[in-house]
């Protein structure tokens, strides 16, 4: 299993052991024990339900403090396209004008890298070959880190079935590093790229890259009080002179659900949002079905990016206004600047756009690497999964009743955590020593002393 660093972290201060979160895991990630819950990292994809769920406030999302931006002489704001939606200002140039208040030296857009993925993904649904026999359908975006985890570890079987194409915050660093940052003739440590994210996974993903991409990742909502106040007033706008490659309606629109297929623009495309959604979807395409689907854009966020865990908007407010900024800059049309850049990036780099290396199969469903082995705790989780309810209640700090049957053939829980288990288990001891507490010794005359005991 490869080590890897989480953004999803539990604060057990603050934990009161009350076993909801372990209800909205999509993985089954977490469980409660001596009444505080813990995260299994291994099964963490970061997708923030237990954020979103935790009613004391004890899951957050590990990212970059503010102080971290005053350590570089030039700092670079690399915004997410669903910042924009967070406002309820009409226009982009408005929050960038903000950002540039706010203290960075330079904004780019990372709605722009999602207009030259859109590119890239085309181009690999186009090439891909229209019969099943000749590869795997449908095929299943990669631009959502939680999705891409999700399939590692509980769908390895569909790991094929993900486009190779870097998403958009990957590609708009991979960018800038590559293109902007030999003109501004300042060394690499003194400048400070930050990523300024909707959700804990993308920082997750930034931070196991294979190399450092960013300096760091801010979350939405911890800007926006600062950048909401700094927003220039009605009718006037700051003048962006450092803003390069501005986003257009179809960059801006992958804020919301939908909205990247709608760029893509492939026959027989799928949008699903929302994490559980999205895992309903991928057990019917492991059972075979959707092979009629060519392409599928899965979000694990409602809404799409809009509704991620770190922003502060509704999320249906939030995607109503995507898609109004989305119409107003075209949102189905690419600029030439967008289409010759990427022609002039493949030209150089073939793979400029697509992953380093392979998805690796990260299944943590498995019961053991030894087949025989996994064949006989098989045995055993059904012999004890047979025994317990399957009422599902959670009292048990696992999050079924299977969950607590693999918990126990592992060797991390035990078949009494289930209160059903103890209290039959305390019913026949309780019996037992009833029945003890009425044999009395031949040997003592008991028949006598209670005769005594009764007079008066």
């Amino acid at each position: 299993m490869e080590l890897r660093t989480h953004s999803v972290v539990l604060e057990a201060e603050k934990c009161k052991g009350c076993t909801n979160c372990i209800k909205q895991c999509p993985t089954e990630a977490i469980r409660v024990r001596n009444g505080k819950a813990f995260i299994l990292t291994e099964r963490c994809i970061d997708c923030g339900e237990c954020i979103r769920i935790c009613e004391n406030h004890a899951k957050k999302a590990v990212a970059t403090d503010l102080e971290t931006l005053a350590h570089y002489d030039y700092r670079v704001a690399l915004p997410a396209p669903s910042l924009y939606a967070q406002f309820k200002v009409e226009k982009p140039e408005k929050i960038i004008a903000a950002l540039y208040r706010f203290g960075f030296d330079e904004v780019y857009e990372v709605a722009f890298a999602a207009e030259l993925t859109t590119c890239a993904i085309q181009e690999c649904v186009e090439n891909h070959p229209k019969t099943n026999a000749a590869g795997p359908y449908p095929l299943i975006s990669s631009s959502c880190p939680v999705v891409t985890r999700l399939v590692q570890i509980r769908f390895p079987s569909l790991i094929p079935n993900l486009l190779p194409v870097d998403p958009p915050y990957i590609t708009a660093a991979k960018i800038f590093l590559q293109e902007r940052l030999p003109r501004l003739n300042i060394p690499r440590e003194k400048v400070g790229l930050f990523f300024i994210t909707p959700c804990p996974a993308k920082i997750t993903d930034l931070n196991n890259y294979g190399q450092p991409l960013v300096d760091g990742a801010l979350p939405i909502n911890l800007l926006f009080g600062e950048l909401n106040s700094l927003l220039p007033e009605q009718g006037t706008v700051q003048a962006l002179p450092l803003v390069h490659h501005r986003g257009g309606g179809i960059g801006i629109g992958w804020a919301r659900a939908g909205g990247e297929s709608w760029g893509v623009n492939a026959e027989n495309a799928l949008a699903v949002d929302g994490i559980q959604n999205v895992a309903r979807l991928l057990e019917e395409i492991e059972l075979g079905k959707f092979h009629d689907i060519r392409y599928i854009e899965a979000l694990a966020c409602p809404q799409g990016c809009v509704g991620g865990a770190l922003t502060v908007e509704n999320p249906f407010v939030a995607r109503a206004r995507i898609q109004k900024l989305a119409g107003r800059d075209g949102a189905h049309t690419l600029s030439n600047e967008v289409k010759m850049m990427y022609a002039d990036l493949k030209r150089q780099d073939a793979h400029f756009f697509t992953h380093d290396k392979g998805i690796p199969d990260q299944s943590v469903l498995r019961l053991d690497r030894d087949l025989a082995k996994a064949i006989e705790k098989l045995n055993q989780l059904e012999a004890i999964l047979a025994k317990l309810p399957e009422i599902d209640c959670g009292a048990c700090g696992s999050p079924t009743c299977r969950s607590l049957a693999e918990d126990v053939v592992q060797g991390n829980a035990q078949m009494t955590d289930c209160l059903f288990i103890l209290r039959e288990q305390l019913e026949k001891l309780a019996r037992k020593l009833l029945i003890l507490a009425q044999n009395r010794p031949p040997a003592m005359d008991w028949a006598n002393e209670k005769e005594e005991e009764n007079d008066p």
